[in-house]
């Protein structure tokens, strides 16, 4: 069987968004929304544990889950990359695989700072629109002509942006449903 060698300098195939990986992030997503439901919820009872704490306090234990699920994510892709590499047996870092994981990188300081930057001026409410909205142009940034169904993330993701920023309240909503989505793609895009 003849080696695929076009593979080697190809990001694109090296890190890429489906199967497993995209239902590894999926999978994330719905736990890191599922926690911070649960300790927003805890804090808002009143004989809850979770309530003698301070809103500080909490803000901080979302950007702890947040940078946790995006650890999650960004290692799912990374050893998925790896995987595929063993697979075709070619290297896993190389000069174009190192410029598109730090744009991955540059891109996802972007959306922490913008996230920390809207949580110091009040704007608790735009949190989940502007993440969302900046997660589906993440993705459009990501997508080649051979993905190019990683467009309906991407347009599920602006969707949900426009729904949560007309209605705050369905957060954890939108949140789900975006992980799900994943979990689908990830089914359905082997």
């Amino acid at each position: 069987m003849r080696k695929k060698t076009y593979l080697h300098d190809n990001y694109d195939v090296n890190f890429i968004l489906k199967g497993f990986t995209s239902i590894l992030v999926g999978i994330y997503m719905i736990v890191g929304v599922y926690l911070m439901q649960s300790i927003l919820s805890g804090f808002l009872i009143e004989n809850n544990p979770l309530g003698m704490l301070s809103a500080e306090i909490i803000e901080l234990l979302f950007v702890g889950i947040l940078f946790f699920v995006v650890m999650g994510a960004s290692l799912a892709l990374i050893f998925g990359g790896r995987r595929d590499a063993k697979k075709f047996q070619y290297k896993l870092w190389n000069r174009k695989t190192k410029k598109i994981a730090f744009q991955y990188l540059l891109l996802v300081a972007m959306v922490f700072f913008t996230l920390i930057i809207l949580m110091n001026v009040g704007q608790i409410d735009a949190l989940t629109p502007t993440f969302l909205l900046l997660y589906a142009l993440f993705l459009f940034r990501l997508k080649n002509k051979n993905r190019a169904q990683l467009l309906l993330l991407s347009g599920l993701a602006l969707l949900l942006a426009i729904c949560c920023f007309f209605i705050p309240s369905y957060w954890a909503s939108t949140l789900y449903v975006l992980g799900i989505g994943h979990i689908a793609y990830g089914v359905i895009i082997r």
